[in-house]
């Protein structure tokens, strides 16, 4: 995704927001608000006759008022590809747990721009089916910070969400990779 196209999507969202929070005043209790809870997140499973991924990665956040919510979320990928065609031929396993915060600014209603910064601790190791020895990869914690635009679409007592997102940081080690990915889920208690 180019940058530029990004900045400007952006500085267009944050000018409807600026519009809306001028034409609309909202009451608010003082305090902690339970019904302003939500809960959602990432459920993924894929089986193939040479992959397999698994990502459980479950959030938790508060809406503050109508344009500002936040959260918290740990991060758990597994995913396992044997590469069939190449010399040699080998498997990669690799393995993702993580922590995330995140930040959302609804511009409109139903609309949102996201920010989450990670820490994940990657680990991983091939291995080969020619006899030579397994080799791991060095475990070490990545950063990764998503930024993203996404849609709350209210379905019962919460929202479908679809949003675009895209790993800002792009350490070579990222789980995320270097293009923008895309997520479909549902948040109990919108």
């Amino acid at each position: 995704m180019n940058r530029k196209y990004l900045l400007v999507a952006v500085l267009f969202l944050a000018t409807l927001s600026l519009t809306a929070t001028a034409q609309y005043e909202e009451s608010e209790t003082k305090g902690f608000d339970r019904s302003k809870l939500f809960a959602g997140g990432t459920l993924g499973l894929a089986f193939g006759s040479n992959s397999t991924l698994v990502n459980v990665s479950p959030q938790m956040g508060y809406r503050f008022n109508k344009y500002l919510a936040a959260g918290a979320g740990i991060n758990f990928i597994y995913s396992s590809y044997r590469y069939r065609y190449y010399v040699p031929e080998y498997k990669e396993d690799y393995g993702v747990a993580g922590l995330n915060v995140f930040g959302r600014v609804y511009p409109i209603d139903y609309l949102f721009l996201q920010i989450q910064p990670e820490a994940n601790y990657n680990w991983g190791k091939f291995k080969f089916y020619d006899g030579s020895p397994d080799q791991k990869l060095e475990s070490k914690v990545v950063p990764s910070l998503l930024g993203g635009v996404g849609a709350a679409i209210p379905a019962g007592s919460g929202a479908f969400l679809i949003m675009v997102q895209y790993d800002l940081l792009q350490n070579e080690r990222s789980p995320y990779g270097n293009r923008a990915f895309y997520n479909f889920g549902y948040n109990f208690g919108f």
